[in-house]
């Protein structure tokens, strides 16, 4: 059993260390956070035997992979920290804020011999993972391109503490970017140029629950970007990133080929439906989804389980690097009005044939 730490023990740990405890190749030991009592009592809450600082939590002789799930400007700062303790990690989504910062994480792991791998894991899910095996078998004939739109009207609706989202490193590309962009860049392969453009519909929001509720704060970030990505593979894709739109919509994710189009599922979860079309079909049918519907956690078992097989892991740092540098490179496109080239790339990884 391949020995977990957590550091980071805010709400989005509840839904790692449900499934982590769960999971029979991985053992979670450990648990930081920067408030040490946060940390014990989520310890306590999944039978976890150690809690307390990160550095100590980062040296424990039995973990091997820190899951690092502190806010995302100190993704960069707590992975470099891991990797100089020779320990493997995996970083919640983005990998990095920054193109730079993400070269140099990897570069250090690869001088000291450690993996990064990094959220989002949604892409090993059943939903996407059929949709990879459909691809993969011509269903929809060669792939020619792909809309995607995440539209709502923001987070400051029923997030309690929701400025962090409208700050550098967050908004509407940063906050929920990565799920569409991973998946398509699963399914269709590296990005090569983007061209984007962007708006902000409010200077200010207010919360609109919680404690803090009536609050008002600003907003530092485009909260509406729309993107046309070119793939090496020759294919294209439309993208809306939007906390401007009255119609809450997520999970709106086709694919065209020359023969059909694959209706994809939401890519920020891990079941389906998947549903395909030929031309000339007068309705939908529904493909069988089969694969893990567990929830995030995933990408760090099949880390764990690619260390102890001696292969490559499927949620890579390198695969996530790309996407950081695709999004920047649509921030840098929609201010500058022009097409960016990603020169960054990966190696799409097979499916994934788990159940778990």
């Amino acid at each position: 059993m391949t020995g977990i730490a957590i550091v980071g023990c805010g709400n989005i740990s509840q839904q790692y260390l449900t499934n982590l405890t769960s999971f029979t190749d991985v053992r979670v030991v450990a648990c930081a956070d920067l408030d040490v009592d946060r940390a014990r009592a989520v310890a306590k809450q999944y039978g976890v035997p150690v809690a307390g600082e990160v550095e100590r939590v980062v040296n424990h002789p039995d973990v091997e992979i820190v899951v690092n799930l502190t806010v995302p400007a100190a993704h960069a700062e707590v992975a470099a920290q891991v990797i100089a303790a020779g320990r493997h990690v995996y970083n919640e989504k983005p990998l990095t804020l920054e193109p730079a910062a993400g070269r140099e994480l990897l570069e250090a792991a690869k001088a000291a011999g450690v993996r990064v791998g990094c959220a989002p894991d949604t892409f090993l899910g059943a939903g996407l993972q059929t949709v990879a095996r459909s691809l993969a078998a011509g269903d929809i004939g060669r792939p020619l391109s792909a809309i995607t739109l995440l539209q709502g009207p923001g987070p400051e609706r029923w997030h309690p503490s929701p400025e962090f989202l409208f700050k550098p490193g967050a908004g509407p590309l940063f906050d929920m970017g990565p799920y569409y962009l991973t998946a398509l860049a699963v399914l269709f392969g590296p990005v090569t140029r983007v061209a984007a453009n962007g708006s902000r519909a409010h200077a200010q929001r207010r919360i609109g629950s919680g404690p803090l509720a009536g609050t008002v704060f600003d907003v530092e970030v485009l909260t509406h970007v729309n993107a046309l990505l070119e793939f090496a593979g020759g294919q294209r894709a439309t993208t809306v990133f939007s906390f401007d739109s009255p119609l809450s919509r997520g999970d709106f994710l086709e694919l065209t080929g020359t023969e059909a189009t694959l209706a994809a599922p939401n890519p920020n979860d891990f079941t389906g439906p998947v549903r395909l079309r030929p031309t000339g079909a007068p309705d939908w049918t529904d493909l069988p989804v089969k694969g893990a519907t567990a929830g995030r956690g995933l990408g760090v078992l099949e880390m764990a389980q690619a260390i102890a097989e001696g292969r490559p892991h499927r949620a890579s740092g390198e695969l996530a690097l790309h996407v950081v540098e695709v999004m920047t490179a649509i921030l840098t496109s929609a201010e500058e009005s022009r097409f960016v080239p990603v020169t960054s790339t990966f190696t799409p990884p097979d499916p994934w044939d788990a159940t778990v």
